[in-house]
């Protein structure tokens, strides 16, 4: 037998920097495209949370409306598993939480005052002509909803 030493072939320090820099160019462009789906993925949920939510209250409303007097449901009924969601209210997802806040006075319901302790803010007046009724997320964050002038709308706006 002959002494044939055979070498093992290893990657060379410039080949292994040649990947690392295509891995960070890689990372460089993913990485804000993920945080741009993330931030539009929480826009669409409050969306259609908030559009489920309403479509219950218009619902209560409606059949208030039935029997004999149109009403919306007070912040104790809305919270109420089962008398306008079949489900307990869906969690904000700007702030992860379900409770609902009384908002006491119509300006404060259409200037959107938040103060984040809640998931939601609702507001409601049945004494009105006609009744009045106003949900919106308890959260200044802002979405990914346009607001026609380069800017974008803040959770509770929506």
């Amino acid at each position: 037998m002959t002494g044939k030493k055979t070498m093992k072939r290893a990657f060379t320090l410039i080949e292994l920097i040649a990947v690392i820099v295509v891995l960070a160019i890689l990372s460089g462009v993913a990485l804000p495209r993920y945080f741009d789906y993330a931030d539009r993925a929480k826009t669409s949920a409050v969306q259609g949370a908030l559009g489920n939510v309403r479509a219950g209250i218009a619902n209560f409303y409606a059949n208030s409306a039935i029997e004999g007097s149109a009403a919306y449901p007070t912040a104790a009924e809305l919270a109420a598993v089962g008398s306008v969601m079949q489900e307990g209210m869906p969690a904000n997802p700007y702030n992860d939480l379900k409770t609902i806040r009384a908002i006491a006075s119509l300006a404060d319901a259409q200037n959107r005052v938040t103060d984040g302790t809640t998931g939601w803010c609702y507001y409601v007046d049945n004494t009105a002509t006609p009744p009045v009724a106003i949900l919106y997320a308890n959260d200044t964050t802002e979405t990914k909803v346009s607001d026609g002038s380069g800017g974008f709308e803040q959770a509770n706006e929506l």
